[in-house]
This record gives C-alpha cells, sequence and structure tokens, in this order.
C-alpha cells in the first residue's frame, strides 16, 4: 500500500513532464477574409496607424496571402504562428474572433493589432 502512494505522484509528475512546454491547446482555422493590423494611434490624430507589409488575407484551410505572396499558418489553441510565406515567424495571439495581437520573440504581447475587416473579394 505505501508503494502504491509512492508511485501515484510519481505517475503524475512523469506525465506532467512529458507535456510539451508549447502546447498551447487544439488546432483550428482562423475566420476567412482580410486583415488589417496596424498600431494605435493617439487623441491629435487617427486612433489606428495602419502598417504596410502586414496586412493579409485568410484564404482557406491553414492558409493565407499578402501583397508579396502566399504562405500558411498554424493556429494551437489562441497562438497563431506563421509557417510558410512572407509572414514566416510572426506569431499573434488571438484575443476574439477577428482580431489578434502580436506577440514578440519574446513572449510579450506588442502594440501590433490585426482585425478582419470583412469576407474575400472574388
Amino acid at each position: 500500500m505505501k508503494t502504491l502512494k509512492l508511485l501515484i505522484p510519481l505517475a503524475l509528475a512523469a506525465g506532467l513532464s512529458a507535456t510539451p512546454v508549447g502546447a498551447q491547446g487544439r488546432i483550428g482555422l482562423l475566420d476567412q477574409g482580410h486583415y488589417v493590423c496596424a498600431l494605435p494611434g493617439d487623441a491629435t490624430g487617427s486612433a489606428w496607424i495602419e502598417q504596410e507589409g502586414k496586412a493579409f488575407a485568410i484564404t482557406g484551410g491553414s492558409s493565407y496571402r499578402t501583397d508579396r505572396g502566399a504562405g500558411t499558418y498554424l493556429l494551437e489553441g489562441k497562438q497563431v504562428t506563421f509557417t510558410r510565406g512572407p509572414l514566416k515567424g510572426l506569431t499573434l495571439l488571438k484575443l476574439g474572433s477577428g482580431l489578434l495581437q502580436e506577440r514578440g520573440k519574446d513572449g510579450k504581447l506588442s502594440r501590433l493589432r490585426c482585425h478582419r475587416t470583412g469576407p474575400l473579394s472574388n
């Protein structure tokens, strides 16, 4: 009985340590459509300052396109990672339906936000 009491906590600890550190959750898809990325403005000017070269369109499956080409992304839980194409390496956090925020290489959230502006046009 004492052995069993010792083995249960050890088995639980082994199971927890086997979980990948980067695991975020279920794999999913972003809503299709056009996304514009911008920094917040200020009270003296525009509310948003759109960032050149950051806009993209989710086209279906795990695919996206930009003015510079197409690529793929991975949505794992709330984390979006662009894995191929012109935005490769960009990581975003899904805040809500159609709203994403950039996550820097240090893991901290930046001020850059991307929001869905509408459906894909034919």
